[in-house]
């Protein structure tokens, strides 16, 4: 006996059990539906069929693995779509992502969280008084709905205890649109601007958000929380995203308040392409360059000195890019 037949009498026999597949059901009878909100694991999901609309619980299937599903998923649902007390589906494939909104922990964090998915427009709620505006908040939220090819509105709270005019001209060059309200006013000139789009609501805790909510979408029941006197700050109320159908037609997620909007994904270079006008005159700019007032040869001052862009967007633009900077102050 060689040496060779020798060792193999001692080798561990080999396991005789049935290879696994790597087939995969196709799931083509898979249903379609809408992630409303995410809680620990389980999914609410809108099913629409033809007699209606049906609020189905669903888990994610194990083949997704560590992929996320979030808020604003188009997904394929199979299993007990009845809407019962007590059934549970089960979500087996998220579609393609028209936009992703984003933001991380903070400035170093590299790890991106997404906050909603396929939404049309990030509406930035901020009171213009009790609590005071917080401009550089603002000015990320923008950075971050730039980044996720989004649009944005500015929603002015309490309009009725200040005047919005210096917010509005502080975010008038960047070309955002904007949008006054007060307690109790009407609210048509908001929601002719909200009809027919998914609405990303955000802001910081205690400009009146939840206030909002109820009143653009009756019954919503969102909690409604109070400012501390002492520190002008409001406490959380809302402790998830949840999508909301609008009466006369598009969506409103609602999310938790926030206080900071970590931006450690944006890169300078993506967001001058949310700016053509820019973007076309950094062409001249040299290698490295990022656009801001400290590089000495931006091509965006040479524009600017000749009359072709007006300084007081590329000054806005420049307030865009140092608010990424976490030592900034508010």
């Amino acid at each position: 006996m060689s040496r060779w037949d020798e060792e193999a009498k001692y080798d561990r026999p080999r396991r005789r059990t049935r290879p696994r597949t790597k087939d995969r059901p196709s799931h083509a009878d898979a249903t379609t539906a809408l992630v409303t909100t995410v809680d620990r694991g389980r999914y609410t999901l809108l099913v629409s069929g033809a007699s209606g609309d049906r609020v189905v619980t669903a888990m994610k299937s194990r083949p997704l693995g560590r992929k996320g599903v979030v808020v604003g998923d188009t997904v394929r649902v199979v299993g007990d779509l009845s809407g019962d007390e007590g059934s549970l589906a089960r979500i087996v494939a998220v579609e393609d992502r028209r936009t992703v909104l984003r933001r991380t922990a903070d400035d170093e964090d590299p790890v991106e969280r997404v906050v909603v998915a396929n939404a049309d427009q990030l509406v930035v709620v901020t009171a213009l008084a009790d609590p005071p505006p917080r401009p550089r908040l603002v000015d990320r939220c923008i950075v971050a709905a730039l980044d996720a090819g989004m649009d944005t509105l500015l929603c002015l709270t309490t309009s009725d205890l200040a005047s919005p005019e210096q917010l509005l001209a502080w975010y008038r060059p960047l070309g955002v649109q904007a949008v006054a309200v007060r307690r109790g006013g009407d609210l048509d000139p908001l929601l002719a601007r909200l009809r027919g789009r998914v609405n990303v609501l955000v802001g910081h805790s205690g400009v009146g958000k939840s206030t909002l909510v109820n009143a653009l979408v009756p019954g919503a029941g969102r909690d409604i929380g109070v400012v501390n006197v002492v520190t002008g700050r409001g406490r959380h109320t809302s402790t998830s995203a949840i999508a909301l159908r609008l009466p006369d037609g598009g969506w409103i997620v609602d999310t938790p308040g926030i206080r900071s909007f970590g931006l450690g994904h944006v890169q300078p270079a993506r967001l001058i392409h949310a700016f053509p006008d820019l973007a076309a005159a950094t062409a001249d700019c040299p290698r490295g360059c990022e656009h801001t007032a400290a590089d000495p040869e931006c091509a965006l001052d040479t524009a600017v000195d000749a009359g072709v862009i007006q300084p007081e967007r590329v000054d806005s633009f420049r307030r865009l890019l140092e608010s990424r900077d976490p030592s900034a102050g508010d």
